[in-house]
This record gives structure tokens, C-alpha cells and sequence, in this order.
């Protein structure tokens, strides 16, 4: 537990998801959240032709916010992190062992969850400490104790990329809440202007979270920071992570 918490700032931020792609469309959804439902994908433009062919409707989400989140520098450690990652691959990959097919190289080398980190510090050609991880309900506040740990470790800024997706219909009826796709990128530093404070406490059992049709946490988190509201509380297990602005 850590009731003092960890202290950051954001220097730049990005976020896509479908028909909701510019800061002013961002704006209006955080001043009147609205479900986020399917639409195109995100064109990449940034990455080589030959690479962002690879990735599928999830990585290119989580692309498109790494890439202009960080525009052109380089050396930055990257974090990403998705609950559920590339499952609609590895469900394809699962049907073609139950038909006794061989299975795809290629689909098998980018459903592993670092997939879409790998792309990124590929083609940019860059190679900067990359995590990928994934911690349930959890994740996003997961994702943020690692890009602390870096700061602390001494890394000038550390890029966060969360991202995530409905699950493949076969999976549907396990969502504990009602999963959206969306993608969205934080340059993170140490504590400067504008200083965000994540700590964990305690939950009773009686106050755990995420009902079906709640939003995803990483879109309540996104709300939290754009909105500019002072504090936002998630609650998971017994887990009570407390989301805080400075005054």
C-alpha cells in the first residue's frame, strides 16, 4: 500500500478512439461521456507501410496515440498496457488448433502482448526499455506504478499507452463492464505543473467495483485527467486506488 502516493505530471497526451479522433471531439465526449461504439481504424500514417499492415484494429489504436504522443523524440522507456490485449488473435489462433490446422507464424509472433511495443520501438528503430502488462481491473493503475518506478529509476520521461477493446464474441459473456474500444497516451514526468497523485488503500470486499455497464476503467481514468476533476476513485477487490489533482 502506499497512502502518500505516487506524483506526476503529464507533458503531452493523445487519445483516439472510433469517431472521436481530435482534441475538440475529446473535449465534448469529457464534457458529456457518451458509449464509444465500432467505426474505422486509426490510418497509422507514422509507421512504415509494411509494419502497420501487421497490426489489427487494437495495435493500431494504441500506435496511433504512442506516435503522436512522443512525435519525434526518441529514447523514451514506453508502458504499455491493455486488460485483455490481443485476445481476438488468440482466439483465431485457438480455433485453428481445435480444426487441427497449422497455425500462422505471424498471427501467433502478434498476439503476444507485447506486440504492439514491439512495432512501435521496430519501427521507429529505437531501443528504449519497452514493458507490456496487463492487471485485470487494475491495469491502468498498474501501468502507472511502472512508469513511476522508471522516473524514480532516473528516466527523464516515460510514455504510457493504454488501450483496449471488446472481447471476441466467444469471450463476450465474461465482461465485467461494458467494454469500449479506445486508445490513449500519456508522456509522463516527474512531479512539474498540473501534479497528478496515485495512491492505494484498503477496499471492504462490499465496495468492489465494475458492474455490467459501467464504463472500462481506462476510459473513466481518461475522463478523470481531461476533465480536469480534482478526484476520481476506483475501487477493485480490495483494492481502493484514489486518483487526485493538486489544488
Amino acid at each position: 500500500m502506499f497512502p502518500i502516493g505516487l506524483k506526476f505530471s503529464i507533458a503531452a497526451h493523445s487519445a483516439w478512439a472510433p469517431g472521436i479522433t481530435t482534441p475538440q471531439e475529446w473535449d465534448r465526449w469529457s464534457a458529456e461521456p457518451t458509449r464509444i461504439g465500432e467505426g474505422p481504424e486509426p490510418s497509422v500514417r507514422a509507421m512504415p507501410a509494411m509494419l502497420r499492415r501487421r497490426a489489427g484494429f487494437l495495435g493500431k489504436m494504441a500506435l496511433e496515440v504512442a506516435y503522436e504522443c512522443l512525435g519525434g523524440r526518441t529514447d523514451v522507456p514506453t508502458v504499455f498496457c491493455s486488460r485483455h490485449g490481443e485476445v481476438t488473435r488468440a482466439v483465431e489462433l485457438l480455433g485453428e488448433l481445435a480444426r487441427g490446422e497449422a497455425l500462422s507464424p505471424t498471427t501467433f509472433g502478434l498476439a503476444v502482448h507485447n506486440a504492439s511495443a514491439g512495432l512501435f520501438s521496430i519501427a521507429r528503430v529505437d531501443r528504449a526499455n519497452h514493458i507490456a502488462l496487463a492487471a485485470g481491473q487494475a491495469t491502468i493503475e498498474h501501468g502507472v506504478v511502472e512508469a513511476c518506478g522508471l522516473l524514480a529509476d532516473g528516466a527523464p520521461m516515460v510514455l504510457l499507452v493504454a488501450y483496449d477493446a471488446p472481447l471476441p464474441d466467444l469471450l463476450a459473456q465474461f465482461e465485467d463492464c461494458d467494454e469500449q474500444p479506445y486508445a490513449w497516451a500519456w508522456l509522463m514526468t516527474a512531479p512539474a505543473q498540473d501534479v497528478i497523485t496515485l495512491s492505494l488503500e484498503a477496499a471492504l470486499p462490499a465496495q468492489a467495483a465494475a458492474a455490467p455497464g459501467v464504463r472500462p476503467p481506462g476510459l473513466d481514468v481518461l475522463l478523470f485527467q481531461r476533465s480536469g476533476a480534482r478526484l476520481f476513485e476506483h475501487v477493485t477487490g480490495a483494492q481502493r486506488w484514489r486518483w487526485s489533482r493538486d489544488a
